[in-house]
């Protein structure tokens, strides 16, 4: 058994906050890279232009990469093997973003009351926490702060069996298109098939942590993922909804077993500021 001590978490999710926030990772910066040299609409290299120089003054002067910095959300993988020592985990991740916003300066966008009085929270907490137990006596933290525009955009459905591979394509399609330039294209599609309904939503913003480039390691889901890309850029939607051949930089695709009667379908579009940062305790 392994501890990790809370006050290590604490500043360690204040520090990826902060991070997370200004620093656009660089997996995403080479997509960004590659879609303007590919581009062919001089509208739409601008916009890539445009993009990219955001990112490295953002990175170069530790300034948010977008004014909405996000509601902040946090995938936990912890070993089974470690013990959390010295006080609360909630309260650990809940006072690290709290700390990481206040002290980063970065803009609240959490509200409580969400149906009434919508009272902002004033430090973006409480955080949405998604955990799993895995092998091992580490704990990875990866926080993903995700923009209103792009999160309004996400669509779930539960087909028919019979709907098969063209009727997620054509879910995934008209979700795309109908969004627009709403989550801020270039975006990257995370999607989620099977389990239930809760857990495919979880599946698909899930997908959206894996590296752009780094393949599916399963061969058909691989497959199936370069052909919904190339049907997404053929949309025309186009970095920020100006046109060209750029919509998507990436669709990542996770799926898990289903009921015999079901076909869950989730969409979850994230933008182009595609924020992700992660530590290993």
């Amino acid at each position: 058994m392994r501890e990790v001590h809370v006050d290590r978490i604490r500043e360690t999710v204040k520090q990826l906050c902060r991070e997370a926030a200004c620093l656009l990772p660089d997996d995403v910066v080479g997509a960004l890279r590659t879609a303007r040299k590919t581009e062919e609409s001089p509208l739409a290299v601008k916009v890539l232009d445009q993009i990219l120089l955001n990112a490295e003054l953002a990175g170069k002067d530790m300034l948010p990469l977008c004014q909405d910095t996000g509601t902040t959300v946090i995938f936990l993988d912890i070993g089974q093997d470690v013990h959390i020592a010295g006080g609360s985990l909630a309260d650990a991740l809940r006072e690290g973003v709290g700390a990481g916003y206040t002290e980063g300066f970065l803009r609240a966008s959490i509200v409580a009351r969400p149906f009434s009085a919508r009272a902002n929270t004033k430090d973006n907490t409480p955080p949405i926490v998604h955990t799993e137990i895995v092998a091992g006596d580490r704990l990875r933290i990866q926080v993903m702060p995700k923009g209103g525009g792009c999160e309004n955009m996400s669509r779930f459905t539960i087909m028919l069996p019979s709907a098969g591979k063209q009727g997620i394509t054509d879910f995934v399609l008209q979700t795309v298109e109908e969004a627009g330039g709403n989550p801020c294209p270039p975006i990257i599609v995370g999607l989620g098939v099977g389990g239930s309904a809760e857990y495919a939503m979880y599946l698909a913003k899930r997908a959206l942590t894996r590296k752009i480039g780094e393949p599916n390691p399963d061969a058909e889901e691989a497959e199936f993922e370069a052909e919904l890309l190339e049907k997404v850029n053929a949309l025309g939607v186009g970095p920020q909804a100006v046109g060209g051949r750029c919509t998507a930089l990436a669709v990542h695709l996770k799926t898990y077993p289903t009921h015999i009667a079901s076909l869950p379908v989730a969409v979850n579009l994230q933008c182009h500021s595609a924020r992700l940062k992660e530590a290993v305790l």
